[in-house]
Parts: C-alpha cells; sequence; structure tokens
C-alpha cells in the first residue's frame, strides 16, 4: 500500500487543505456536473415542466447519494487513522469491507425509492407533466446509484491515503462523459429526458470503473473479500457510518422541506430553484469537498496522536473556506445574469436565482464552517455530535423559517430560509468543534493522545 505511512502527519497543514480541497473540488464538481449540464441541455428545450421534473428528480437522487457519502465518511475516517497508525494492511480491510457493505445498503434504498418512485415525487410536489418526466427520468438513473457509490468511495479513499490528482480523475471522467453525450442524447437524437437519463447512468459507470482502476492496480487499496474481516469491521464501520449517515441525509430532507414551500409557487420558480441547487454543487465544489479533504488530514494526525495538527488543520480549513467562498461569490454576481438567460428562467425563477447569487451566496461560509466541524467531530470519534449539527439545522431550523419566511417575500424565501438556517447552525457547530479540539490538547495525565511538538 501506497504510502506505508501518514502523508498528512507532516508539512504545512494549510497546503495539504489547500491541495486536498483544491483537487477534491475539480473532481466533486465534474461530478455534480453531470446532473447540472442534464440539466441545463433539457433546458435548451424550452420546455419547463421538463426542467423542474428533472430538478425535482435530482433532489430525490441526492437523498440516495447522501447515505453512500455518510458510508464513505465512515470508511475514510477508519482507513486514515488506521494509515496513521502505521497499519496499512489492516486498512485494507476495513476499506473493503466498507465498500461491500455500501454496496449491498445502496443497492437495498435505490430499489426501494425506484418502488415507491411516483409517491415520494408526489410527496415533493411534482404534479401533472412535471410528475410523469420525473418519475421517468428516475426508473432510469436510480438502479445506477450503487455504481456511482462505488465510484464516490474508490476517489475518498485515494484522498484519505493523499493521492489527490487520481481521486480528481475519478470524479472528473463523469463530468468529461457527461460533456460529450448530453447534446447528443438530448438535442440531436431527441430523447430529451430520456436522453439525459441515459447519458448519467454511461457517467456513472466510466467513473465507478476508473476509481475501481487506480484503487485497486496503483494503491492496492481493497483487498480480498474475507468474511472473518465482515465480522471484524462491519461494527466499527457502523459506528460511524451510521452517524454520518443520518448527518448526509439531513441536507436533503431540508432541501425537499424548501422544495415543497416553492412548488405552491409555480414551475417557473421550481425551476429556478433546480437551478440555484446545482449552480451551489458546482460552484461551491471545493467548501464540499472539504470534509472530505480535511477528514483525512484530521484523521491521520489523531491517529498519529498529534491533536496540534489537528487544531491547526481545523482553522487552515475554515480560512480556506473563507477565501474560497469569497471568490467564488464574485462570480456568481457577475455570471448570475448570463446563467438566468441561459436556462431561459422566466421572471419569477430569475428572481429565486439572482436572490441567491447577489446575496445568500456570500453566506456559504456558513455551511462550510459545518461541514469543517462534521469532518472534525467524525474524525475524532464524536460522529453523533456532526448528526446533531445538521439535524438541528434541516430537522428544526429549516421549516419554520421556510414557511414564515415564504410567507413574508414568496418564492425568494426558501433563499433566505437556507441561508439564516445555514448561519445559525454552522456557527455553533464550528464552535463547539474548536472546543472539543482544544480538549485534545489538554489531555488528562497518562492520556494516549499527548501533545507533541508542532513541526
Amino acid at each position: 500500500m501506497k504510502p506505508a505511512q501518514g502523508k498528512f502527519v507532516t508539512g504545512s497543514l494549510m497546503r495539504h487543505v489547500v491541495t486536498m480541497s483544491l483537487s477534491g473540488a475539480l473532481g466533486l464538481s465534474f461530478t455534480f456536473l453531470v446532473d447540472f449540464l442534464a440539466l441545463w441541455w433539457i433546458s435548451q428545450l424550452r420546455v419547463e415542466a421538463m426542467i423542474a421534473a428533472v430538478g425535482i428528480a435530482g433532489t430525490i437522487q441526492f437523498a440516495v447519494m447522501s447515505a453512500a457519502i455518510g458510508m464513505m465518511i465512515g470508511a475514510v475516517a477508519l482507513v486514515s487513522r488506521t494509515i496513521g497508525m502505521g497499519d496499512p494492511a489492516r486498512a485494507r480491510r476495513i476499506a473493503t469491507t466498507g465498500l461491500m457493505v455500501m454496496v449491498v445498503a445502496q443497492t437495498a434504498v435505490s430499489a426501494l425509492i425506484w418502488i415507491f418512485r411516483t409517491q415520494v415525487l408526489s410527496a415533493s410536489g411534482a404534479e401533472g407533466a412535471v410528475l410523469d418526466f420525473a418519475e421517468h427520468f428516475l426508473s432510469i438513473t436510480l438502479p445506477s446509484m450503487p455504481v456511482i457509490a462505488v465510484g464516490i468511495a474508490c476517489s475518498a479513499l485515494l484522498r484519505a491515503v493523499g493521492d489527490a490528482w487520481r481521486s480528481m480523475l475519478v470524479t472528473m471522467i463523469a463530468g468529461g462523459v457527461a460533456v460529450i453525450l448530453d447534446p447528443l442524447f438530448i438535442v440531436w437524437l431527441g430523447w430529451d429526458v430520456t436522453g439525459a437519463a441515459i447519458s448519467i447512468v454511461i457517467a456513472r459507470g466510466a467513473m465507478c470503473a476508473l476509481g475501481l482502476w487506480f484503487a485497486i492496480r496503483k494503491h492496492d487499496l481493497l483487498a480480498r473479500p474475507a468474511l472473518a474481516d465482515i465480522r471484524m469491521f462491519t461494527r466499527p464501520f457502523l459506528a460511524i457510518a451510521l452517524p454520518a449517515i443520518a448527518t448526509q441525509i439531513s441536507t436533503p430532507f431540508g432541501n425537499w422541506i424548501l422544495t415543497r414551500e416553492i412548488a405552491s409557487h409555480g414551475e417557473s420558480a421550481v425551476a429556478g430553484w433546480g437551478v440555484v441547487m446545482r449552480m451551489t454543487i458546482v460552484a461551491f465544489g471545493g467548501i464540499f469537498a472539504l470534509s472530505g479533504a480535511i477528514g483525512g488530514i484530521i484523521g491521520q494526525n489523531y491517529g498519529a496522536r498529534r491533536p496540534d495538527r489537528v487544531a491547526g488543520a481545523f482553522w487552515s480549513a475554515l480560512i480556506f473556506c473563507a477565501a474560497y467562498t469569497a471568490v467564488t461569490w464574485v462570480l456568481m454576481i457577475a455570471a448570475s445574469d448570463f446563467v438566468v438567460r441561459s436556462f431561459g428562467l422566466s421572471a419569477e425563477g430569475a428572481e429565486v436565482v439572482r436572490s441567491f447569487t447577489h446575496y445568500a451566496a456570500g453566506g456559504f461560509v456558513f455551511t462550510g464552517a459545518l461541514f469543517v466541524a462534521n469532518a472534525t467531530f467524525n474524525n475524532l470519534g464524536r460522529p453523533v455530535w456532526s448528526t446533531g449539527a445538521n439535524w438541528f439545522r434541516d430537522g428544526i431550523l429549516m421549516f419554520p423559517l421556510g414557511v414564515a419566511l415564504t410567507g413574508a417575500f414568496g418564492a425568494t424565501g426558501v433563499i433566505w430560509a437556507n441561508l439564516l438556517a445555514n448561519l445559525i447552525a454552522g456557527g455553533a457547530a464550528a464552535f463547539l468543534a474548536w472546543l472539543y479540539i482544544r480538549s485534545l490538547n489538554r489531555p488528562a495525565p497518562g492520556s494516549p493522545l499527548r501533545r507533541q511538538g508542532a513541526d
């Protein structure tokens, strides 16, 4: 296994954070570029029902993918920690167990939602033509969810060992395939929603194949499956993965609440909200990648008994988050009119987009703070804390804020509700994470986690 010992336990923490975050951002943005491009090419047909349908279907798929991301977090936490302890053979066995459990779980969840997809979409506010298009789209794409789960997991494992370049390539290939296939299937062949769905399935297959190739052939990150390993590692893996899944599912739950609130304002508003969600994921890829990037760095240094470097990584991640958000906010303001025209949004959808790009996008620094705090909790043995932080935002704050602010401001109220919920929850979670990190730097006598001199 390469490297034989933790890459992140020495050297500049800011350099590690920037390198892993930017490479992860590029890769993650290309992963979600698949859905963004599908939505954009569908928008060129100038049928808002199709735009709204792909947007709502994307929210459902994001919920399924969130379960895979939660399991990925569990695997990365254990693998990076074990590498930091200098035991790569054990890390391989943990990675294999995590991947197997992930595939089984994703298959079961995807099958369940595939069976009840019409009911799920109706509960999300889809009706009429929007419901028909979305149901057809999910019928094709849902069976490929276990495939993209494997691709995401392999990319995360490559990040856990410090191979930022190959991790980035795994996620970039999906976007590259979509760039070619989307215009071919959606416009030139005239397959519209069907073409978008088929393109996504093929892109996910390419990502999975390349991820497995790098993980197995280049790094030997996966061991031969063994029943003894499943019995040994499933429990500690699920101890982190289950709270992480609960944490990750909270975000699509919050989005679902806001989608239901905005659905009453018509297809144009829903189309604008769908564009905002895709823009958020693509433009703020660096913030979304922070969780995976900082997780491996914190995990290795925690395993190597370096709480001083854990603290340094935490602050480096927050500084990166603030700088990235500031730059992206400026770019989104400059691009907002082009985006509105490009997607052919009518007045209400355009207002939703501009409310986000001109004002609410700047508040994404608090979303990033929440991600950093969650990664800290997950990799320092407190995954339930990250679950509590996310559900405080999405389960407690989002609904009353969504109802109150859409009542006051109309469709744009979902933008302000999302901003305010992230500000409150992100600030509180980051403060709690820092208090816990400080406690690591003041261990009790005899604690195995003692402070060592900084580099």
